[in-house]
């Protein structure tokens, strides 16, 4: 057997022929198709911030705190700022409507320079027996500003003392000038005809009407004004005192008065109360507004010295507003009470 490959027929392809073929035959590969450039991208639209979450509310719990008073307990509880107010008012009133409507009238009525300083007295004397113990009764801002320097008023009370003092005076005072002018026989002098009863120096002492018109100067109507007070402010200190038996008060204080306007009238027709002289001096005639300064110094200044002694002398003192009394009871059944405080 040969070896050797046989002989194909005639016009049969060969094997090579066979691949070129196959290769013409195959479809040429397609172009690429064109890469489009991608789309241009839109940026995102803003996004509107959320509002920030409003901060939790937080409750305040409130606490209460409960205790109970037993029946049988003594409370007491002090008048309010009103009630204190409306006292000094009335008792400014009636000082100066008794005061220096006995002094307005003097001359009709013959009443002299005792039965006036008499007047102011008992009136001060009336005043706080009535409302003493509701304000202290003090119806003088000098007396205020003492009793404050010497810590037995507390400084938050004297503005409003004041205000009501001032306030009682001249009301006193309108209705003295207002029944004056209904008098014919003073018509267009009723100016002239009120001075009278106003506190004033040199010219308008009520001695220069003995010495033709020559009276005490400031420095004398001042020092007098001074020391009257000061001695003044010193016994309602003294006579206040929680040592002192103070139902004899009212009496001492009005006695006190009487005796100290006698000393100062000749001199300066007695102020020792600033609200005294400031009423007078609003139906006045205008040289008593210009002299008006020394009454408030100088009584103001004698109170400041009482105090200042008072303080040094006496023992600590209690802020009691002088005759200012507690309204004290007995609980006669068990009480609760209950006082809320935050926590």
């Amino acid at each position: 057997m040969s070896n050797d490959t046989p002989d194909q027929p005639a016009g049969t392809p060969g094997p090579e022929d066979v691949s070129a073929a196959a290769a013409a035959d195959s479809p040429a590969p397609a172009a690429p198709a064109p890469v489009e450039p991608p789309a241009p991208v839109e940026p995102p639209a803003p996004v509107a911030p959320e509002p920030a979450a409003a901060a939790p509310e937080v409750e305040v719990e409130e606490e209460l705190d409960a205790y109970v008073v037993p029946a049988g307990t003594l409370v007491s509880a002090g008048p309010g700022l009103v009630a204190k107010i409306g006292a000094e008012a009335f008792g400014t009133f009636f000082l100066v409507l008794a005061g220096v409507g006995t002094a307005l009238y003097s001359q009709v009525t013959g009443a002299g320079a005792l039965a006036v300083a008499l007047a102011f007295g008992i009136a001060v004397l009336a005043g706080i027996a009535a409302v003493g113990h509701i304000s202290g009764g003090h119806f003088n801002p000098a007396v205020t500003f003492g009793a404050a320097l010497a810590g037995r008023t507390s400084w938050k009370d004297v503005l409003p003392y004041w205000v009501a003092q001032l306030v009682g005076g001249a009301a006193a005072a309108s209705v003295l000038y207002v029944v004056i002018t209904t008098l014919p026989a003073l018509d267009a002098n009723e100016k002239s005809f009120f001075s009278s009863t106003s506190n004033g120096f040199d010219a308008h002492s009520p001695i220069a009407a003995q010495t033709q018109g020559a009276g005490f100067s400031w420095i004398g109507a001042g020092l007098i004004e001074l020391v009257v007070t000061a001695v003044f402010v010193g016994i309602i200190l003294a006579v206040t005192d929680r040592r002192s038996a103070k139902g004899n008060a009212p009496f001492a204080i009005g006695l006190t008065l009487s005796a100290l306007i006698l000393v100062a009238m000749p001199v300066t027709n007695a102020s020792l109360n600033p609200a005294r002289s400031m009423s007078t001096a609003i139906f006045s005639e205008s040289w008593a507004w210009s002299q008006i300064w020394l009454f408030w110094v100088a009584p103001l200044l004698g109170a400041a010295i009482a105090a200042l002694v008072y303080r040094a002398f006496a023992a600590e003192p209690v802020e009691d507003n002088l005759l200012e009394e507690d309204d004290v009871y007995v609980t006669t059944d068990d009480v609760v009470v209950v006082e809320g405080r935050q926590a």
